[in-house]
């Protein structure tokens, strides 16, 4: 079965073609970028080719997708012969708020719901049901899943998801931490588990997703039980430009002192903050580890708060599941910098955490043990692949059409 999937931002495009039915082979990725803006990008990359860029100006979603199309079919450039090669596509949906608890097969009350939750992701599900309608519109019949961020997470209890606010709150704005980074949290835990000949639904696991956006998972007998993003992704770890958890007085401070509004405050949280904020030289870990390294105070402060954070929910997680028997590292930061890791893991000994500093030293996009052998914790970096699992819940989903 030959599925797409597609991640589409406000005004970006992630794709992969997959054929789910040849060792789950990957035929071309791509991304297109400035949708609505002069001078949009395509940058096609098919397997066993080379790769392919264009500019021009991209209006909107549908033209975008429809490039993606011409793309793939292209003599020189594509990977299939015509578009009715593709048998399904699956979709990453930010927000999937308390109505779905898994992958579901998108259809027209699919598609009320995503919008709905459009207010608690305002950056995210409008664009991914632009994406959903403009496939509809290209590729009409074809059936589509959406595979939901937070849906991995509706299995934490109530103490842990609810807020300590008037409850009336909950009950007409379902105000509640919901978490993200699921399919990413599921997809390395269970990874991490083969690997080692593992029970995943035994043992106590903490999944630590670090790139520019960042969360950690509490998993416990092969469901969440907690995690670090909340009501938005902006809460719990420091991450490029987010705050991560702040005492919420220190914002009513600020929007009185420097006369903020409600969407300066929100720009400030998001886009300002983090160690970009804190460092004030970049959101890229490695620019702050060179400026660290030639003496720059503020690029030092912001790895040790960004390290810090993190080991103290690592500690959180572990009395909340009452040990743990795998750390687990993913994603941008947490599989290619070496150091982060180290900074994380030294000084939890007590925990039973000792990592193999030789080992973890210069890792980088490997599925690989970096704890020592005495370690009573397993540590490990593995490499995530959310598009994978969208790909796989897609085609699970569209087999049970013809059965």
């Amino acid at each position: 079965m030959i599925v797409l999937v597609l991640n589409c931002g406000s005004s970006s495009i992630k794709y992969q073609l997959f054929d789910m039915s040849n060792n789950s082979e990957v035929l071309a990725k791509g991304l297109i970028e400035r949708i609505g803006l002069t001078d949009g990008i395509l940058t096609h990359k098919p397997a066993g080719k080379e790769p392919y860029k264009v500019i021009l100006d991209i209006p909107d979603h549908t033209i975008g997708i429809n490039m993606v199309m011409e793309a793939l079919v292209s003599q020189k450039h594509g990977v299939i012969r015509n578009i009715n090669e593709i048998k399904a596509v699956g979709h990453r949906v930010a927000h999937g708020g308390e109505n779905f608890k898994e992958s579901v097969l998108i259809d027209n009350d699919v598609k009320r719901d995503i919008e709905n939750c459009g207010e608690l992701a305002p950056l995210h599900n409008p664009a991914h049901l632009k994406g959903i309608l403009s496939c509809e519109k290209l590729l009409p019949g074809i059936p589509q899943v959406a595979v939901f961020d937070t849906s991995y997470h509706q299995t934490m209890p109530d103490y842990a998801f609810m807020y300590a606010i008037p409850y009336e709150y909950y009950e007409k704005y379902r105000i509640r931490k919901y978490g993200f980074h699921g399919t990413s949290h599921r997809f390395v835990a269970e990874k991490a588990c083969k690997i080692l000949n593992l029970d995943y639904h035994k043992i106590k696991i903490i999944t630590c997703h670090l790139g520019n956006g960042a969360s950690i998972t509490a998993i416990l007998n092969g469901i969440s039980v907690d995690t670090s993003m909340g009501f938005t992704p902006v809460d719990g770890l420091i991450m490029g430009t987010r705050t991560g958890e702040i005492d919420p007085g220190v914002l009513l401070y600020l929007a009185d002192k420097e006369g903020l509004s409600v969407s300066g405050v929100n720009n400030l949280i998001n886009k300002k903050s983090g160690v970009a904020g804190i460092s004030q030289l970049s959101s890229d870990m490695r620019d702050l580890e060179t400026a660290a390294g030639e003496g720059n105070s503020k690029a030092k402060l912001a790895l040790n708060m960004y390290s810090y954070k993190i080991k103290k929910f690592i500690g959180a997680y572990v009395a909340a599941m009452n040990g743990i028997d795998l750390l687990i590292f993913t994603a941008g930061v947490g599989e290619n910098d070496f150091n982060v890791r180290k900074m994380i893991c030294s000084g939890m000994d007590f925990l039973g955490i000792e990592i193999d500093e030789d080992v973890n030293h210069g890792i980088k996009g490997k599925d690989i043990v970096i704890s020592k052998p005495s370690s009573k914790v397993k540590v490990m970096v593995v490499t995530t692949d959310e598009e994978f699992v969208i790909a796989s819940d897609t085609k699970v989903i569209v087999e049970k059409l013809t059965t």
